[in-house]
């Protein structure tokens, strides 16, 4: 019964696993530079929040480890995580030890504590079974007069690729802006998507000004993005930027901004990643399509 149940878990993964073997090989996704350093990064990254808070669900973790698998197989480098995220550190560092990927992940996490903030960094490392992070982020800028100087120490000592600071559902964009223009930073992450639209009038082009990436985070408004979409057929003219589906619609809109490095949508789901990463190829909107997705979208 026990490998039943574990067949049946591991279900939905494996025909994703198979659809994506027996399909074409996929071109490389696209690319943006790094606007610090000039290192390219994929567009289309990978979300931890929630979905691969998993615990000690075995079947679980396979599953978030076969979506890592085919995340990489598709050109995906960059995985972001924290601290508040529950399991989900420890579900990356064992897929990526399982999956001896290493090499291949760009490291995306988070410092989120008013004290210790070198202890947490620490212990996260350890979950993730890294030598160094890549990038190290002050979540919600929780204490960043105190932990921003840290991970610029650990940065100057080659212990911390890229340095930033992160804020999620709007908040507190004017801290945020105040940090861009006074701190020397390389990322920050924001929210940004079809309705989510404020950092168009201030962040985003202050980041292309001050030379900043930007990782872009709830792309689909935790899913409530999605399924109201999803209630609407897909708009005939989708197929002008090659998107199959609303969620590479949705995904390409925010891509396609000439300040965003990186869209991090979180998935547990295989299928849904194999789509979430078409978004990363073919055409991409200009500026005046995107105005028109994002008016189609506002009147719906």
């Amino acid at each position: 019964m026990r490998r039943r149940t574990l067949l049946l878990h591991l279900a939905p993964a494996l025909a994703a696993a198979g659809a994506l073997a027996q399909s074409p090989a996929r071109p490389p996704p696209l690319s943006r530079p790094i606007p610090s350093s000039g290192e390219p990064i994929p567009v289309l990254g990978l979300g931890s929040w929630i979905t691969f808070n998993v615990g000690n669900d075995r079947p679980a973790r396979v599953q978030c480890a076969e979506v890592m698998r085919q995340f990489f197989e598709a050109g995906g480098r960059l995985i972001d995580s924290s601290p508040m995220y529950g399991s989900s550190q420890g579900v990356i560092g064992d897929a990526l030890q399982t999956l001896a990927a290493q090499r291949r992940v760009f490291s995306a996490d988070k410092v989120w504590t008013s004290s210790a903030g070198a202890a947490q960094i620490e212990a996260s490392r350890q979950l993730w079974r890294l030598p160094h992070f890549d990038l190290l982020q002050v979540h919600n800028l929780l204490a960043w007069q105190e932990q921003l100087p840290l991970l610029q120490a650990m940065k100057a000592a080659g212990q911390l690729r890229y340095v930033g600071i992160s804020t999620s559902e709007g908040r507190r964009h004017r801290e945020m802006e105040q940090i861009m223009r006074s701190q020397s930073i390389d990322f920050v992450q924001l929210t940004y998507n079809l309705l989510d639209r404020e950092a168009e009038h201030r962040l985003l082009p202050l980041a292309r000004e001050r030379g900043i990436a930007v990782l872009a985070n709830r792309p689909f408004r935790q899913g409530d993005l999605l399924r109201q979409l999803q209630r609407h057929p897909l708009p005939a003219w989708a197929g002008e930027i090659d998107c199959a589906n609303w969620a590479q619609l949705a995904l390409k809109f925010i891509v396609s901004h000439p300040a965003v490095t990186c869209a991090i949508p979180a998935t547990g789901n295989a299928a849904h990643l194999h789509d979430n990463m078409g978004a990363a190829l073919g055409r991409m909107p200009d500026e005046g399509f995107r105005r028109r997705m994002a008016a189609h979208v506002e009147a719906l």
